[in-house]
């Protein structure tokens, strides 16, 4: 794919063979971020596990001290109290059979689903839709859970789930350029700790093989992390 002119400018402020201190880094991808829109400021992390391996898999969720810049809708499904709760603490759809047959239909107009242990019964007839979506709710990130209000105010408050791709790489936003460098560098320490944190005991050999910073229209800027 050929590139754009305003691409290959900013692209030479970039050495690609130099390991940037995370400072460094961040002020390069801000330096780069050139479009005339608000961008995101992407992490990309490549791990030296198997994800293939059950034992292997890097997952979990962490809050950003300084939120995504991004507004979540929340989708709850939930009955009775738990219903209730969800209303009263923002969440921005509530339900229960009604949205399993909107999502059966093809809706999918929310960025999180959060549901309670009993209603994952009817959750899982819509686990091919959600799962390759990324919306299908799980225990370990915290949305099938019966404390619905901490499940959502986390959310409001800038929670994100790091996973592992087919590639054995994490892709995670960590919040937007506006935020400048402080703020983003927060955002970047607390999502590698909880990342090297997630290290699996059976992984061997080098565990963070590469860090890059990239702005949503800018270059990767390949970046370092001290464990």
């Amino acid at each position: 794919m050929k590139k754009g002119k305003r691409y290959l400018e900013v692209s030479a402020l970039v050495d690609r063979a130099t390991v940037y201190e995370p400072k460094e880094a961040m002020d390069i991808v801000l330096k780069t971020a050139k479009a005339k829109f608000d961008e995101s400021v992407e992490l990309h992390v490549k791990l030296g596990v198997d994800g293939r391996s059950a034992d292997q898999q890097v997952r979990g969720t962490v809050v950003l001290p300084n939120g995504t810049g991004k507004t979540k809708k929340v989708l709850v499904i939930a009955k009775g109290d738990k219903a209730d709760e969800a209303t009263k603490n923002g969440a921005d759809i509530v339900g229960a059979e009604e949205i399993i047959t909107k999502i059966q239909g093809g809706w999918l107009d929310f960025d999180v689903c959060i549901t309670t242990p009993d209603m994952m019964g009817f959750v899982g007839r819509v686990a091919k839709i959600l799962g390759p979506k990324g919306l299908m709710p799980n225990p370990k990130s915290g949305t099938v859970t019966m404390d619905v209000k901490k499940a959502i105010n986390d959310v409001k408050a800038g929670k994100v789930e790091y996973r592992l791709d087919k590639t054995n790489i994490v892709h995670v936003g960590i919040g937007k350029v506006s935020f400048g460098a402080e703020k983003l560098l927060e955002n970047y320490d607390a999502i590698m700790n909880a990342i090297v944190k997630a290290k699996p005991a059976a992984s061997k050999g080098t565990y963070l093989k590469s860090i890059t910073l990239s702005s949503t229209m800018g270059p990767g800027v390949k970046t370092s992390y001290k464990m």
